[in-house]
């Protein structure tokens, strides 16, 4: 069975993606580099699928390849540590499973209300990185927004 004009196939729904940043800040006075996070490698691609808006969107919960594992893992982590958010449709039965087993209503079966969410997440997540570390950067930095920096 096929969808009709403007509808979404069952099969797919449409998600928030982001990559966890390469370089993060971390230890006292943000002064240590740690490359990805605990849980994910830099550079990860991960789909976003619950927001606290209680908490101002501060943290996210995300599906994506584990880090030790390679296999998909459902965890909450800080939105400080994503980069490049945008909305994506996702055909994968574990991602959209997961989804579902999670119970959140992170899986939209339109594109506009994850793009939506997708440009409210990228200022979010650069300005948490900001205020998160009120030290200067150590010397020489790689963390996200220094090599947004001297790429450009």
């Amino acid at each position: 069975m096929t969808a009709g004009a403007g509808e979404t196939p069952a099969e797919q729904r449409w998600l928030v993606a982001a990559n966890v940043v390469r370089w993060r800040r971390y230890g006292e006075d943000g002064q240590e580099l740690r490359p990805g996070t605990k849980s994910y490698r830099g550079g990860s691609k991960i789909y976003v699928i619950e927001t606290y808006a209680g908490a101002g969107h501060e943290q996210l919960t995300t599906i994506g390849r584990g880090r030790h594992t390679g296999t998909y893992i459902a965890i909450d982590m800080a939105t400080r540590n994503l980069h490049t958010f945008r909305a994506v449709p996702v055909h994968s039965p574990t991602v959209l499973r997961l989804c579902e087993e999670a119970g959140v209503g992170g899986c939209w079966t339109n594109r506009q209300d994850a793009e939506e969410l997708a440009a409210r997440l990228g200022p979010l997540a650069a300005g948490y990185r900001t205020a998160h570390w009120a030290s200067p950067h150590p010397v020489p930095c790689r963390c996200h927004e220094c090599l947004t920096l001297s790429s450009g």
